[in-house]
C-alpha cells in the first residue's frame, strides 16, 4: 500500500507539470514595448548652407574658400561676423547667417494632453538649406499626443499627419539656423546655450543654434517681423564687382564697420531679421549712429533681409 501511494504521488505530481505547462504554452505572447528612435545612433542630414540653392550673399565658389557640403562652419570669423554700430554709436556685433524669407517655415513641438512637454522627444522640421521654403525663422505648431506616447516615435512630419495628432499653430517664432553637425557659434547675447540641438529631420538627425536675444512672434499677417539695417560697402552697388561681393567697408586697422542697426534687443522693435538699406560709402567717415545714417545718401533702400542676431553690445 505504502509504495502504491508514493507511485500515485509521482503520477499527480507529473500529471500537474504536464497541465502547468500546456497552460503557459497556450498564454499569448507579451507584447514588445514601444520604443523611440536613439538620436545617438540615427543618420545625420546632411547640410550645405553655401550651395547655389540654399545661398545668397554667401554662396561657395572655386576661390572664396566656404565650407564644402555638411563640413563643420566655425561662424566666429569672417564673413560670418561684424562689427557695427548701434543707434546711439556704440559698437555691436552680429552674426551674418545670409539672406531669409519673411515667411516662417514650420517646426513641430510635442506635449502631453496637460501641456507638459514630452521629456527627450526632439522638436521636427520638414525642410533644411537648400529645400524650398527653408527659414532659419521657425513658427512653433504644439502637437498634442497621448499620455503614454514614447519619446522619439515619431521623427516626421508625415508620421505626425499619419497618427493624427492635434495640432496647433501658435504665433511664437525662434531663429534657429540648420547647420552641419559640428559648426560653432560661440556667442549669446543673452545666457543661453551656444550648443547644438538635435532635432528630426524626415527621420534623420539635423542640429541647429539657438539665438533667444528676444521673444519673437509672427507679425498679423504671420510674417517674420523686419527691422532695418544700413549698411556700406567696399565698392558701391552702382559700380562695377560693386556691393556685397566687395565686403563691408571697414576702418584702416580693424574689422569695425559703419553699418548700423536700427533697433537692439532690448527694443521692442528688435528684429534678428534685418531690412538692407545700402547707403553711399561717400558717406563712411560722417556715419557712427543712427541719425547720421538715415541722412546719408541712400543707394538701395530695399537690398534684401539678413538674418543678423546680434551676440554683443559693447
Amino acid at each position: 500500500m505504502k509504495k502504491f501511494s508514493q507511485k500515485f504521488a509521482v503520477l499527480l505530481l507529473s500529471s500537474t507539470v504536464i497541465i502547468s505547462c500546456k497552460k503557459n504554452d497556450d498564454m499569448p505572447a507579451k507584447a514588445n514595448p514601444v520604443t523611440g528612435k536613439d538620436p545617438n545612433t540615427a543618420e545625420v542630414v546632411s547640410v550645405d548652407r553655401f550651395s547655389t540653392a540654399a545661398g545668397h550673399l554667401q554662396v561657395r565658389t572655386s576661390s572664396n574658400g566656404l565650407p564644402g557640403p555638411n563640413e563643420a562652419v566655425n561662424f566666429d570669423q569672417g564673413p560670418f561676423i561684424t562689427t557695427g554700430f548701434t543707434p546711439d554709436g556704440k559698437s555691436v556685433q552680429y552674426y551674418n547667417f545670409d539672406v531669409q524669407p519673411t515667411t516662417p517655415a514650420p517646426i513641430w513641438a510635442l506635449f502631453k494632453k496637460d501641456g507638459t512637454a514630452i521629456a527627450g522627444q526632439l522638436n521636427i522640421i520638414d525642410v533644411i538649406p537648400g529645400d524650398a521654403g527653408y527659414n532659419d525663422f521657425w513658427q512653433v505648431y504644439k502637437v498634442t499626443v497621448p499620455d503614454d506616447y514614447v519619446a522619439n516615435t515619431v521623427t516626421s512630419y508625415a508620421e505626425l499627419v499619419k497618427a493624427g495628432y492635434a495640432i496647433e499653430k501658435t504665433d511664437n517664432l525662434v531663429n534657429c539656423p540648420v547647420v552641419p553637425k559640428g559648426s560653432t557659434a560661440t556667442k549669446r547675447f543673452v545666457n543661453e546655450d551656444a550648443g547644438l540641438t538635435k532635432g528630426w529631420y524626415k527621420d534623420k538627425l539635423v542640429y541647429y543654434f539657438n539665438f533667444s536675444e528676444r521673444a519673437l512672434k509672427v507679425t498679423g499677417s504671420g510674417s517674420v517681423p523686419l527691422a532695418p539695417i544700413y549698411v556700406t560697402f567696399n565698392v558701391n552697388p552702382d559700380q562695377p564687382n560693386g556691393g556685397p561681393a566687395s565686403g563691408f567697408k571697414t576702418e584702416a586697422g580693424n574689422d569695425q564697420t559703419h553699418n548700423v542697426v536700427a533697433t537692439v534687443p532690448a527694443d521692442a522693435g528688435y528684429s534678428p531679421l534685418w531690412g538692407v538699406i545700402v547707403y553711399d560709402n561717400a558717406a563712411f567717415n560722417t556715419v557712427h549712429d543712427l541719425s547720421t545714417a538715415t541722412a546719408a545718401k541712400i543707394l538701395v533702400p530695399a537690398a534684401g533681409n539678413v538674418n543678423c542676431p546680434i551676440v554683443h553690445i559693447q
